[in-house]
């Protein structure tokens, strides 16, 4: 009899420590909000969406409102087409916009809704016009030095310039 429980025992920490680590997996797969909610499709189209992947987020006030179901290239318009699909509980304006956004510094992507105020709301097959594109850390990076760069190279031409025409005022004004 006490080997019985001591193996009913054993099994049921295999069982829930089995549970866990698949609770883990799907946490950091990203896909444990398995929600059996009704949703809607809209989509929107982005210049860049940097490293937005399939599954992330789609937040609104720091809430998760959907996920992202698909990424695909439109060759006409040359510009990234995510598939939203937000939860049917929560209904947007048409005049919704949508941005990616980082969370933290290095953080993952998610696409951010911020409802406009139109009365008519967002339906299945909708699509958001106003989209603001990922900003990548390595074009601003790149943009800061660029910058820097050209700063460096015409502060060293404008300074010899500058005290030539600063020399020429107290002239014309000792002429007066």
């Amino acid at each position: 009899m006490k080997r019985n429980a001591l193996d009913f025992w054993v099994g049921l920490f295999v069982v829930v420590g089995f549970l866990a680590l698949l609770f883990l997996a799907l946490k950091a797969g990203n896909m444990s909000s398995f929600s059996f909610q009704e949703t809607y499709s809209v989509q929107a189209r982005f210049d860049n969406i940097g490293g937005l992947k399939v599954r992330a987020p789609v937040k609104s006030a720091g809430v998760v409102v959907g996920r992202v179901a698909d990424i695909s290239f439109d060759d006409k318009t040359y510009q990234a087409t995510a598939l939203l699909k937000l939860d049917k509980r929560f209904q947007f304006p048409k005049d919704t916009s949508a941005k990616i956004l980082t969370s933290g510094l290095l953080g993952e992507q998610y696409i951010g809704l911020e409802p406009g105020g139109d009365t008519a709301m967002l339906a299945d097959g909708s699509r958001i016009t106003m989209t603001q594109s990922a900003v990548v850390l390595e074009n601003l990076i790149g943009q800061f030095l660029y910058n820097k760069a050209a700063d460096a190279g015409a502060g060293s031409g404008n300074g010899s310039s500058g005290s030539s025409s600063a020399a020429a005022l107290p002239a014309a004004g000792g002429a007066k």
